[in-house]
């Protein structure tokens, strides 16, 4: 039919004109991340009186080794670690005792206390946690994060620049529990840190991350303590608007952090990624609609079957700016990633999850379902009878 035949082969030219266009992007973009990682320089170490908070949930494979990265640095004032759990039998209790054996002159705190503040459970053990945070230099970051020795000199270096309210970090991903890991560990390497340097550097997104949040005590305390945030998802991008509502910056130094891929399935893949995915659209659906321009490869693979010789063209070339963002972010890393072989089911997987966040209403959390509500917010099952 004539007529079924002339919208198939517009729907072609449409999935080419996107990959066309992303393909471009994607190169840009990576050389604007280039010229952004080329621009990091020694810090000098400090004196600072510093506290590391460290919520934790469970065990994860290389849990002690990361975290390990915190007690190693290059700081010449006092560091407190502090460790927040909410069960006595968490198996992540056994990884803070052996880092206490294994660095008996280091200042580490631990936490145990299981009250409940608001859906959010982490933000609730950081509630908990913050009774017994000794000093007046905060930095908070994830479990799955492991830094280099400079850590703490840098942000604090990034922190000390007038009007800075607070120091988010970038990180790539490092697979940890075999396949499934590497794959997912290519999400944050390979199409979130492109994304994000090029949003950061054209003014088109203020990030504030899980991956390292350092602000001032007093800052913590005129923005509400965390307990402003105990029912909100995002609860890093919640933080980062709150500060930046006072008319400070968020300041992001070319460091390269690593985040800890833990997945072991690809259904563990899907639901982490799904969370994530649906909890960036709540907070920036605009931006995040148009972030799949930065996935260019699935539309370029489904328009080569409209049209096969532009299409072919337009995949290699997608193929081609894909292989060198690999290369740029692997010799910052010092290490790959995950296999080249593995870009297109990568990117497969990704445009498939921008897809179906769109109809997300909940998503899990370390095993809980939390309803999704306005402005970001969430709610547990036992808030929602």
């Amino acid at each position: 039919m004539p007529g079924v035949a002339l919208l198939l082969s517009a729907t072609g030219w449409v999935l080419l004109a996107l990959a066309t266009i992303g393909t471009a992007y994607m190169a840009f973009a990576t050389r604007v991340l280039a010229r952004f990682l080329v621009q990091r320089s020694p810090a000098s170490p400090r004196a600072t009186p510093v506290t590391l908070l460290k919520p934790l949930y469970g065990a994860e494979p290389k849990l002690a080794e990361n975290l390990a990265t915190f007690l190693e640095q290059d700081h010449e004032g006092p560091v407190q670690v502090l460790f927040g759990v909410q069960r006595a039998d968490d198996p992540a209790i056994a990884a803070v005792r052996a880092l206490q054996r294994r660095y008996p002159t280091a200042r580490i705190d631990l936490v145990i206390d299981g009250t409940p503040h608001g859906s959010n459970g982490k933000v609730g053990n950081m509630i908990n946690m913050m009774r017994q945070a000794a000093h007046d230099v905060l930095i908070l970051s994830d479990s799955d994060m492991a830094v280099a020795r400079d850590y703490i000199a840098q942000v604090l270096a990034a922190l000390d620049q007038p009007g800075t309210g607070a120091v988010t970090c970038l990180y790539r991903g490092r697979g940890d529990a075999g396949f499934w890991s590497r794959l997912a560990s290519a999400g944050p390497s390979y199409q979130f840190l492109v994304g994000l340097v090029f949003a950061k550097t054209r003014g088109l997104a203020d990030p504030c991350m899980g991956s390292t949040i350092a602000f001032r005590r007093e800052t913590l305390d005129a923005i509400g303590g965390f307990t402003a945030f105990a029912d909100v998802l995002a609860d890093d991008h919640a933080i980062g608007q709150a500060v930046r509502a006072r008319g400070l910056a968020i300041a992001v130094p070319p460091l390269l952090l690593v985040h800890a891929s833990t997945e072991t399935a690809f259904a563990q893949l899907w639901k982490h990624e799904l969370r994530w995915a649906a909890t960036v659209r709540g907070v920036s659906p605009a931006g995040y609609a148009g972030s799949f321009i930065g996935i260019p490869l699935p539309m370029a693979l489904a328009g080569m079957a409209f049209h096969p010789n532009y299409g072919l063209a337009i995949t290699l070339a997608a193929l081609a700016v894909r292989v060198a963002t690999v290369r740029v972010v692997d010799r910052h890393a010092g290490e790959p990633t995950a296999p080249l072989w593995t870009l297109p089911l990568r990117d497969g997987i990704s445009f498939a999850v921008f897809v179906a966040s769109f109809f997300v209403r909940s998503v899990d959390w370390r095993g809980t379902e939390l309803t999704m509500l306005d402005n970001g917010r969430v709610a547990a099952p036992s808030e929602m009878t």
